[in-house]
């Protein structure tokens, strides 16, 4: 059997920020599409619901046909086998970051030794863009802009 080339960019995505857009972007050439999945977690409290995050990353990458934007729940791993996902794409900010994925990868390898998880190192200036720092700069009245994609803006909140 062939194995696809779509991979699975999960995430919480809330918000969606420039370094997941640059990750996701830099990414596409590798691959046939991109499946965004936007994870809900019932335990986690979440500053924007997941439909607006699957509409605002839909409106981010609305010039991209190989670019799904889905919700999903449950193991990552079990998704992808649902899906024929054989790639799960990471982006990396920092050290802490390829330590926390990678015993994450080595779990899913273990659940499915057909899914591949791919690292990709975000871009120098978008080492310190977290969703979590976002959140933050957004409750206390901060100027966003700078770390949303171009497509969206504090009005779509």
């Amino acid at each position: 059997m062939t194995r696809s080339r779509i991979a699975l960019f999960p995430g919480s995505f809330d918000p969606i920020t420039v370094g997941h857009e640059s990750v996701i972007r830099r990414a596409l050439p590798m691959f046939d599409k991109i499946i965004v999945g936007v994870g809900v977690n019932s335990e986690k409290s979440a500053m924007l619901p997941s439909e607006k995050r699957v509409e605002l990353i839909k409106k981010v990458f609305a010039d991209e046909p190989k670019v799904e934007v889905v919700t999903y729940s449950g193991l990552t791993v079990d998704f992808c086998k649902a899906n024929n996902i054989s790639f799960i794409l990471r982006g990396l900010r920092t050290s802490a970051d390829f330590e926390f994925e990678r015993s994450i990868g080595h779990a899913n390898q273990l659940l499915d030794k057909n899914i591949e998880t791919i690292f990709m190192l975000t871009l120098p200036e978008h080492t310190c863009i977290s969703s979590s720092i976002v959140r933050d700069i957004a409750k206390n009245k901060g100027d966003i802009s700078a770390f949303l994609p171009k497509a969206i803006g504090r009005e779509d909140f």
